[in-house]
């Protein structure tokens, strides 16, 4: 059994906006995030600037209790899911819920708890920890928070491949409910990033830009970090039709590789069989992609790597493509990163707009593609890929098609 898979609710928590709404004005308009830095102390590292979500709080959207026992990841992917599940006005019943899948995607679970317990434990001679500190840093926190809140009773888990994560996480839950495994599916990513012990490991990298994101500009000087969240809702078209709900579009393929290369410098083989492989289990030719939601970190190497792969695979259709890097606006959420780009991705679908590749200032020869600069652009387009790429060369990518099309 093969069926058409539907994204019927989408879920959003992210630096440009605490809404799938905010967030798709902010990207629309081309607004970027990046922000100085508000949790950490100022001046403790040499980048001062991310993209935090601005004046959170927990207690806004759950009591003190539930708070309590998530860290900040687990939090937004709550967040998230329950907005994505609201929209898509599912009702999981308990039968359901046995054929519901979850699959998340974080790179660091729950990193805040953790640096700050063993802060505690380190720096200030504590005897002990906190009792819920396994419960709080587990990967696996959001995914089983979310099953708890809906009664779902499927297969759930969380998958963790860096910056690839939440790709990782979408692909699987769509290759489940294609494949007749599930009925329907949560998946998405979150990350919070934001502890002291891991900025300083990033410091340590010497890959984050001074100022802000300028992903393929001549003059870009690394990435900038981000945090947040997105969930997706999955179902067969078909259900979604009868439902008559709202249908932001359709994933259609799915595609990974491994480099099998190197830890950190990515290779442009690797990136271009996932995006092959992704355009082959969507049926799709290369001609038919009319827009890339690049991985497009602003770092030198990944920039150049991955428009090289991009012309590798799609030739002289390349020069038609629009490709733009929402990184500029959002930040590099790690292991949610791929979420948020896909629900960039669908968004600029329904609407027929791209969204720009922010605070670009000049190009670079070796980043020769149409990159939307710095203003939306209208564009009706039918097909679409968001990239991942991370750390360990670890790629995965996604295929999406607008609503409207017929097949």
């Amino acid at each position: 059994m093969t069926r058409r898979v539907a994204v019927t609710g989408i879920g959003v928590i992210a630096a440009p906006g605490s809404t799938r709404a905010a967030f798709w004005e902010a990207l629309r308009e081309g607004r970027s995030a990046i922000r100085p830095m508000t949790l950490v102390p100022e001046g403790s590292l040499r980048f001062p600037n991310a993209a935090e979500v601005e004046g959170f709080r927990a207690s806004d959207y759950m009591d003190d209790k539930d708070a309590d026992l998530l860290d900040r990841f687990a939090q937004f992917a709550l967040i998230a899911a329950r907005a994505a599940v609201a929209e898509s006005g599912l009702t999981i019943t308990q039968e359901l819920g046995v054929r519901t899948a979850i699959v998340t995607g974080t790179s660091t679970g729950g990193q805040t708890s953790e640096d700050r317990e063993f802060h505690s434990l380190y720096a200030r001679n504590a005897s002990r920890i906190h009792p819920l500190t396994i419960l709080r840093t587990m990967a696996n926190a959001g995914t089983s928070r979310i099953a708890r809140e809906y009664g779902i009773t499927g297969p759930s888990y969380t998958v963790s491949t860096a910056c690839a994560s939440a790709t990782h996480a979408i692909g699987q839950a769509f290759w489940m409910v294609r494949n007749g495994m599930v009925d329907a599916a949560i998946a998405g990513g979150s990350e919070a990033p934001f502890s002291m012990g891991f900025l300083k490991a990033w410091e340590a990298m010497r890959i984050v830009a001074p100022d802000t994101c300028r992903p393929f500009s001549r003059d870009r000087k690394g990435l900038i970090l981000g945090e947040g969240a997105a969930m997706l809702v999955l179902e067969p078209l078909e259900n979604a039709q009868a439902r008559g709900i709202k249908i932001w579009g359709e994933i259609a393929g799915f595609g990974m590789s491994s480099d099998a290369y190197h830890l950190t410098q990515p290779l442009a083989e690797g990136a271009a069989r996932a995006m092959r492989s992704a355009l082959e289990n969507a049926g799709v030719e290369p001609t038919a992609i009319g827009y890339i939601n690049a991985h497009g970190t602003g770092t030198q190497a990944n920039d150049s790597t991955e428009a090289q792969a991009i012309r590798q695979v799609f030739g002289a259709h390349a020069d038609k493509l629009a490709v733009s890097s929402t990184k500029s606006m959002h930040g590099h959420a790690l292991g949610a990163a791929g979420a948020l780009e896909a629900a960039a991705t669908l968004m600029a679908l329904d609407e027929g707009l791209i969204p720009p590749t922010a605070n670009f200032t000049e190009s670079d020869p070796a980043c020769r593609l149409d990159l939307v600069p710095n203003v939306a652009r209208a564009a009706n387009i039918e097909w679409a890929l968001s990239n991942s790429f991370a750390f360990g060369g670890l790629n995965a990518v996604l295929v999406f098609r607008n609503s409207r099309s017929k097949r």
